[in-house]
């Protein structure tokens, strides 16, 4: 059981030479209590980006603030507050800033997708 709020959790900057200016924050895992899965809170940066990559794993993500770009089995997608996205495992993807304040989106994954 947890109830918090952002402002508590530590931001884990993602150590990647294919991304750029983003950090994490595990908001719920299976140490909160939810088995099985992972809530995660990632904001990139002016110009940030992650790396463009597949998985595995399915993820679901909703997006909270700025302006952002997933690019997605070829295709890209502009994004904005409000918008959600469903990645199927083994999609190639990558989520990008294309405002001017930081890009803020949850993203769920498997506790397997969590690394």
């Amino acid at each position: 059981m947890i109830v918090s709020h952002l402002d508590e959790v530590k931001g884990i900057k993602i150590e990647n030479k294919e991304a750029k200016g983003v950090v994490m924050k595990v908001l719920i895992s299976p140490n909160e209590g939810w088995e099985g899965y992972v809530m995660r809170e990632f904001e990139v940066d002016e110009g940030g980006h992650t790396p463009r990559h597949s998985h595995p794993w399915p993820h679901i993500n909703y997006f909270i603030s700025g302006e952002g770009e997933l690019y997605l089995k070829g295709e890209k997608h502009k994004l904005k507050p409000g918008g959600f996205s469903y990645i199927p495992a083994n999609t190639e993807h990558q989520f990008r800033n294309i405002g001017k304040e930081k890009f803020r989106f949850i993203c769920i994954v498997p506790k397997d997708g969590h690394k």
